[in-house]
């Protein structure tokens, strides 16, 4: 998290039992509110994988009792998606059922499970055949500046009137700081660069974080043969592949097309919550257990 630093105020938390470290709260403040930090995608209170229910109920309430002490009054909770997690990790769902938590967003990952994927729609076979008829080539390369400047800044500025969340110079530190973990695979016409992804790759899920092609994409069909070879030849072996969301409004509305063209190479959906906790409500973790 240390690239973008400057953008919040920390107040990360590492929890332990018998003085090794079991848990971690990602985490900034702003104002009387303690949030999983708004500068991770993914986050929330992530605990290893020996800890059982009784502890995961006790790591919670010290964090929310350290909030309160802290004179937050509330604390917000981004949940880890599902997948992301070798092992059934619905603890955290459980106890914001007894805290009487605010569910405040609900977003929409398009994720195909590896090991029972759906058959691949005719759209995506035939932009797969468009991109091989046009002699399109994919690489795996270190740099980023030609996806960032000729690809993905121009599209988010044209059709968003946004920018990338990072930076050029940040997703170049993020891949000098996890070489093997940020990937980024690029589509040609004739040595042009027309379209790409970046991978953020983790044990058992392949993230795209970001996702664009030029104006020709859906003529050269350069997204579908991209994407079809991640699924068929670099990550096959994962779990999972995240496509990410499709949501916008804060989770309230779907961008119909971008949808449809992920679910078109087997993805399907799995939420990932956000939650509002009133710290005063803590004690009621006290009474779970009988």
């Amino acid at each position: 998290m240390d690239y973008h630093q400057d953008r919040f105020k920390d107040h990360s938390l590492l929890l332990y039992k018998k003085e090794k470290l079991v848990a971690v709260f990602p985490a900034n403040e702003a104002e009387n509110v303690l949030h999983s930090h708004q500068g991770l995608t993914y986050g929330g209170l992530l605990f290893n994988k020996d800890l059982k229910l009784r502890d995961v109920s006790e790591c919670f309430k010290i964090l929310l009792e350290h909030a309160k002490e802290n004179n937050f009054q509330k604390v917000h909770l981004k949940l880890l998606p599902t997948m992301y997690s070798p092992l059934p990790t619905n603890e955290l769902q459980y106890l914001l059922f007894i805290l009487e938590a605010k569910l405040t967003r609900r977003d929409a990952l398009s994720v195909v499970n590896m090991q029972h994927r759906p058959k691949i729609s005719r759209d995506r076979i035939a932009g797969n055949k468009r991109a091989k008829k046009h002699g399109l080539v994919i690489k795996e390369v270190d740099t980023f500046e030609a996806f960032w400047n000729e690809i993905l800044i121009p599209n988010l500025a044209q059709k968003h009137a946004a920018k990338p969340v990072h930076s050029l110079v940040e997703i170049q530190q993020l891949k000098a700081n996890f070489p093997k973990q940020i990937r980024q695979f690029n589509v040609y016409k004739e040595d042009t660069i027309v379209a790409g992804t970046t991978i953020f790759d983790t044990k058992y899920v392949a993230h795209s974080q970001y996702i664009s092609g030029n104006e020709d994409k859906n003529d050269l069909g350069s997204l579908d043969f991209l994407h079809l070879f991640l699924l068929n030849e670099v990550f096959a072996d994962k779990m999972y592949f995240d496509f990410g969301i499709s949501n916008e409004n804060q989770g309230k509305n779907i961008n119909t097309g971008l949808n449809y063209w992920k679910e078109g190479f087997g993805a399907r959906t799995i939420t990932q919550d956000f939650y509002e906790i009133d710290v005063k409500q803590s004690h009621k973790l006290d009474t779970i257990f009988i």
